[in-house]
């Protein structure tokens, strides 16, 4: 899919406007995202914020730019040492396991592995090195053997978030550490305290505070100046405020050209929060639903906006995306008995013109969504409907068709399979496993939903054509209908009668 002299625009919070994307240095782009801190298994916000710099991530090397991301893990914090203690265990033991559950699920949500995915106990000297800068340009100071920054030495301190600095002193509910020169200086070392991992340091064995681990690791694998930054829109302050801080008072040429930041996901109307308890994991909802439904899921608001959690959203996704594989396996299964035919065409026959247009509407609706701020909000409608609704009108054409049309369809359905293809690829939305084995997963997902085997839908089917060879039409129709409700839809396609996912009709959205 062509998508040379496009524009590209995104999103920038620091100027409240879309920009035109121009990276630094030209076919290369810096990227950094802020991960997870690792104390628990991840929920589905977790795997918003994933899956949104996933989708930037592809889109990118769609573009041909060869990009250097960067995820970090939060493996030493305040939560890990608390949970940590709660358990027993070794606060880095405990963060090692969280890290490797978390690329686990990123896995399953075919979220590509980023180019560099740097943990904060592994690069203590950079960190370290990176606070003496900030105290040598006098922006930092040591009590005690914390070190605070001085945000009153930052002088664009509160552009990033729109947070004014007097809004941001430590209120009356905080309590204030009188050691401050200001109440909104916040801790860039903090001194050992009893059971908790330390690493030495000129100020005295202790470990960071929260934000100067990305300022260390950016500046680290890309530079102190970069392209992009991304994370969840709860860190624009004052994690991203404190760290673009900390950054520009350490570098000179310190900064970062885009802020990107993505919605939160919501239930109930607040934000999912592990603080809350109103989380859902990301293994927990891919128990029963697939992991690709789970994205699509994720995929279906722009980024940038609230996502409201819910089973039946999910459901629609599950049931949108089991409906693109099936065609695409119809495809397969109606090509099969012509692909020796279209190799010795070896590309002489044409694509239909009615073809050739659904294929470029296909491709500058993709590329127009994506170009604008990466809009995935009802990504797989509209001109990629049409192509699949094509494709389901053209399989019942090809055995009537003389042999040179029939070939120019067969070119032309081929072509239109490539770009729906190309499309899912840079949505993340395609494995490497065939479309017949996804939709079986789909299958199985959805009678663990149900709570049915695949012996008690025979049973039924049985009792349902038993009904209908006894007239008792109205109990063959009870039986589709208390099946449709579990999200089964069960079909009789000539003499046989097979089942289908759909979306249940009377499932509870509020789950």
């Amino acid at each position: 899919m062509e998508a040379e002299k496009m524009e590209l625009k995104l999103y920038n919070t620091m100027t409240q406007q879309k920009e035109v994307f121009t990276p630094i240095n030209p076919g290369k782009v810096g990227l950094y995202v802020c991960g997870i801190t690792a104390y628990d298994f991840s929920h589905i916000g977790h795997a918003r914020a994933a899956v949104s710099f996933d989708v930037l991530y592809r889109y990118l090397k769609h573009l041909s730019y060869e990009v250097n991301f960067v995820r970090n893990f939060t493996d030493v914090d305040d939560k890990i040492i608390i949970r940590a203690n709660e358990n027993g265990e070794e606060p880095l033991e405990l963060s090692n396991r969280f890290c490797e559950e978390y690329l686990v699920d990123m896995g399953a949500l075919q979220c590509l592995l980023p180019t560099h995915q740097p943990r904060v106990s592994d690069h203590m000297d950079h960190i370290v090195d990176m606070i003496q800068k900030i105290i040598e340009k006098d922006c930092g100071y040591a009590v005690d053997g914390d070190v605070f920054f001085s945000v009153d030495k930052s002088p664009n301190y509160g552009k990033l978030s729109g947070q004014l600095l007097e809004h941001t002193r430590a209120g009356e509910r905080v309590a204030v550490d009188s050691r401050k020169r200001n109440p909104a200086d916040f801790a860039l070392w903090k001194a050992v305290k009893p059971g908790e991992p330390s690493w030495d340091s000129p100020w005295g064995r202790g470990r960071p505070g929260w934000h100067i681990e990305c300022s260390a690791m950016s500046a680290h694998y890309l530079s102190p100046k970069f392209d992009i930054h991304g994370g969840g829109a709860d860190l624009k302050f004052p994690h991203h405020e404190n760290e673009l801080a900390q950054t520009c008072a350490a570098c000179e040429d310190g900064g970062v050209n885009y802020w990107l930041h993505n919605g939160h996901v919501t239930i109930n109307n607040e934000k999912m929060a592990k603080s809350k308890k109103n989380f859902k994991t990301i293994r927990e909802m891919t128990e029963s639903y697939h992991p690709l439904a789970l994205r699509h899921f994720l995929m279906s608001a722009h980024y940038r906006s609230p996502l409201s959690f819910s089973a039946s959203q999910l459901d629609s996704s599950s049931e949108a995306l089991y409906y693109v594989y099936q065609t695409l396996q119809d495809l397969n299964d109606a090509l099969l008995p012509y692909r020796e035919a279209m190799s010795e065409d070896s590309g002489k026959s044409e694509q239909t013109a009615e073809a050739k247009e659904i294929i470029n509407k296909l491709k500058s609706e993709f590329e127009g969504k994506m170009l604008d701020d990466l809009n995935t909000a009802h990504i797989l409608t509209g001109a990629y409907q049409d192509a699949l609704k094509f494709i389901n009108a053209s399989i019942g054409k090809l055995k009537k068709m003389q042999k040179k049309q029939r070939m120019s369809l067969l070119v032309s359905l081929v072509e239109i399979e490539k770009t729906a293809r190309e499309v899912l690829d840079v949505l993340g939305l395609l494995t490497t496993l065939s479309y017949a084995e996804i939709l079986e997963e789909m299958k199985q997902k959805t009678l663990t939903r149900a709570g049915l085997s695949e012996e008690d839908i025979s049973q039924k089917i049985e009792e349902r054509i038993t009904a209908r060879k006894n007239k008792e039409f109205e109990k063959s129709d009870q039986i589709r209908a208390e099946l449709t409700v579990k999200g089964i839809a069960l079909m009789d396609i000539g003499k046989e009668t097979v089942w289908r996912p759909c979306f249940p009709l009377q499932a509870n959205s509020s789950d």
